[in-house]
């Protein structure tokens, strides 16, 4: 697959460091791609920027990579050779050794974010879209009456079908669910947290979908 290919300066340790110019890195694109992280087992961790991306390559600590380059680095300039580092960053990088059991299916961090994004944006009672700001983090079973802030009982709810609802359960106040909250698994919220996912990444991602996600369909 294709993917953009992006450059940007980074003075490297061993080298002697060029100053980069402030106008060459104001005119780096802001979409930069972040890479996703594996274990050497190809087993998901995280996304990480292209800092700490090219600290595993300059450690020789990439055990395999996939994907076309994505992100081009140049480094300082060597005293002997008078050539400058170049590093070539793929979309998708195996780090040597392997994760913690703990590590490979974290509980993902309920933000308004990430909810927003679950739910498409849409409000789960009147079912139009609205953009962030006008979005707020319902309580299914209202905090008052025992409910808990987590995954299974918050949804995505505009201003006035909060305020409508108010303090009761969507029964209560005969305003029925569009669709059941539910708890992504990690690899779904990686996929929901990052608007910028290039091609080899996605597929790599929905290969390890489970197979009755919504992300699915």
């Amino acid at each position: 697959m294709e993917t953009d290919t992006y450059t940007r300066d980074l003075i490297d340790t061993g080298v002697d460091p060029t100053p980069v110019p402030e106008a060459s890195l104001a005119a780096f694109p802001r979409t930069v791609p972040r890479m996703l992280s594996l274990d050497a087992h190809g087993r998901v961790l995280d996304w990480i920027n292209w800092q700490d991306a090219a600290c595993l390559y300059a450690r020789d600590a990439v055990s395999w990579t996939l994907g076309d380059p994505c992100l081009q680095i140049h480094g300082g300039t060597c005293r002997v050779t008078g050539e400058r580092s170049v590093l070539d960053l793929h979309p998708i990088i195996a780090a040597r050794g392997h994760a913690r059991s703990r590590a490979l299916d974290p509980t993902p961090t309920l933000t308004n974010t990430a909810l927003f994004a679950r739910d498409a944006q849409l409000c789960l009672y009147c079912g139009q879209q609205f953009s962030r700001p006008h979005l707020t983090r319902d309580h299914v079973m209202p905090v008052s009456k025992g409910g808990r802030d987590t995954w299974e009982n918050v949804v995505t709810a505009c201003f006035h079908c909060n305020s409508r609802k108010s303090n009761r359960t969507p029964q209560q106040a005969g305003m029925p669910l569009l669709a059941v909250p539910y708890r992504p698994s990690w690899i779904e919220h990686l996929i929901l947290s990052n608007r910028h996912i290039l091609a080899d990444q996605m597929a790599f991602l929905r290969n390890q979908l489970p197979k009755k996600s919504k992300l699915l369909a």
